[in-house]
This record gives structure tokens, sequence and C-alpha cells, in this order.
């Protein structure tokens, strides 16, 4: 084959991908708001990893927005601002989508942070020695990232198969991290329901013992017997159907980040995220995130039996929720992760 054929056979071969990217170019349409004010509850958690990763990596800017993230203490404040109209959008429990349904306020959730719950009922050591079974728990305090938070609603859930009523236990919002473990040492409850790295390194110390726990996919599999959807993105529907390039920049952030989670070591995580969301302790912290990656969300995309999985458990410790009048596919859409998929 001489120069010249060469040189024609090569134009010719890139010659689809030259003509490919003017369309490419229009189906990455650029954010209608490049500033989003996020709001989310306990953000040192692992359970949030990937939006933190999504910041510190630059995933965001890169998908053109300036993301100012807001810290709150627990799920259901993240919830009141997005509600409130000081948030465009929630790291938050997907679960908030079922509860805001039921009340005839309708959030959309739109890229999956957790296949796996992720978190976990711990009891103070000399505590758990009283306690055989959930039934036992009636009276006692627990301290959960803040009322109404999905921490919140696995206590309920546990003590309801004790044939227990939300009002039969104390819920206490600790937050999440250092307060954690404060309220465990200090002896402010008997217990806590959190996501990492706190538990482990509350269990390290020997300072509780793990009854309920999520924190792995068997775990998950073992209790919901299947998936169960976690941290996510959610907004209200407006932001997606008004604002479709920057739900899209958004999701797509989150998906590089799920994505880049599944490959990353223990030591390449600790070093991405801020010095203080290690409690000081940067082994525990890469020993937790080992222990939680399966639970991470490998794509964005929900898994087909989350929902069900979710509502049924949501069910089972609120009676307030009305399975029959929940419309599942109202709650969640995969066309955003599954379009950033594509991308990667």
């Amino acid at each position: 084959m001489t120069k010249l054929q060469m040189r024609r056979r090569t134009l010719l071969a890139a010659a689809p991908i030259v003509l490919a990217a003017p369309h490419v170019a229009r189906a990455q349409a650029k954010p209608e708001k490049s500033k989003v004010v996020l709001a989310v509850g306990g953000k040192s958690a692992l359970y949030y990893l990937s939006l933190t990763i999504a910041e510190r990596k630059g995933f965001f800017k890169e998908a053109g927005l300036d993301v100012e993230i807001n810290d709150f203490q627990g799920g259901a404040k993240s919830l009141q601002a997005l509600m409130g109209g000081s948030a465009d959008v929630v790291a938050g429990a997907y679960e908030h989508t079922i509860r805001m349904q039921q009340r005839g306020q309708p959030i959309v959730g739109f890229a999956l942070i957790g296949r796996g719950m992720q978190l976990a009922i711990g009891l103070r050591t000399d505590v758990a020695a009283k306690v055989k079974g959930p039934a036992d728990i009636k009276g006692m305090k627990f301290g959960v990232t803040a009322p109404g938070s999905q921490t919140h609603m696995l206590v309920n859930n546990w003590a309801a198969k004790g044939g227990l009523k939300p009002t039969d236990i104390v819920a206490i919002g600790v937050g999440a991290g250092a307060s954690v473990v404060a309220a465990i040492e200090k002896g402010e409850v008997d217990g806590v329901s959190q996501a990492d790295p706190a538990l482990t390194i509350l269990q390290e110390k020997g300072a509780i013992k793990i009854m309920v726990d999520t924190r792995t996919m068997k775990g998950n599999q073992e209790l919901f017997g299947g998936s169960m959807p976690a941290a996510c993105l959610y907004a209200q529907p407006d932001l997606l159907k008004k604002t479709p390039g920057t739900a899209q920049a958004l999701a797509t952030g989150i998906v590089r980040a799920d994505q880049w989670l599944q490959t990353a070591s223990p030591a390449d995580v600790a070093a991405a995220v801020p010095e203080a969301f290690l409690l000081g302790d940067r082994a525990i912290y890469e020993k937790a995130f080992a222990n939680v990656r399966d639970t991470i969300s490998p794509d964005g995309v929900m898994p087909s039996d989350g929902p069900a999985n979710c509502l049924k458990f949501l069910a089972e410790g609120d009676p307030k929720i009305e399975p029959a009048k929940i419309k599942l596919a109202d709650t969640w859409t995969n066309e955003f992760a599954q379009r950033a998929g594509k991308r990667s």
C-alpha cells in the first residue's frame, strides 16, 4: 500500500467521527443554570461519598456547573431546604420521594449514589447485653442524623419488628461524624443508627455492638431481599422538566464519581476527601470505605427491585404510608443517569 493510499484510508476512517461531532455537541446541552444550590444532610458520611468526590475531583465543574453545597444536620433538614426554595436539588435518601408523594408533594430522584442502605444500628456495649431483640429497645434513646431522616426510619423499622410503635423509642438528632462518636462515649444515647466511618470507629473502640447492618450488599439482601436505594439526587419535577441540561450535568457529575469509586484504592479515596472527614484516623476511614464499596451504585441507575423494596421498608415502620396509593414510577427516572453513562 502506498503512503497516499494509507493516508486516504486514515482520513476515511476518521470521517464518521468528524461528521458525528456536531451531533454529539448538540446532545450535550449546556446547563440552563450554571449556579446550583445543593442541600445535603451529613456530607462527611460515606453515605454521601459520591457527592464529595464529584465536588473534589471537579466532575461538576467539568459538566459546566458551579455547585454550592449546604450541609445540614440530617436528610430531613435538607429536604426542608428544597421544599422551602433555598435549595435547587438535594443529595438525600431516595425514600423521601415516596414519603413526599404520600403527602401530595412530588419530588423525583434521578441519580443514584447508594444501591444499598449503607447504615447500621449499634447499641452501646453495656446496653446491648440486655437486648435480645427489638422488643427490648422500648424507651431507649437513639442517635440519628436528624428526626425524620433515613437513619430514623431504620430504627422505626427495627422497632416494628419487635411489635413497637415509633413513639416507643426516642430519636435524637446528633448529626453525622464526630458528634456521633461523642454521643455514645458520653452516654447521651443508648444506641445509634448511622453511616460510616463513625460506626467503624465506635466498633474498633469496642463502644458499640452492631444489631442491624446494611453496610454490605449481603446485608441488604438478607434484610430487604435485594437492593435498597439509599442516597441519590432528587429535586422537584420542574428542575427536570424546565432545566433538563442542568439536571443532566448534575447526574453526569454523580455518575462519574460513582464510576471512579468502583476502582479507586481506599488510600486514593482518603486522600480525596477533606481531612476532617477522616475523624482523626485515616486507616479506619480506609477500612470503612473498603467495607461499604459494594453498596455504592456503579452507574447511578436505580436497580429494578429498589423502589418496591424501599416502599415495603417504609410501610413496615410507618403506618402513614399507604403502598396502594404510591406510584413508584413517578418517584424516579433513569433517563439522566443512563445518558451520563453513555457519555462516560
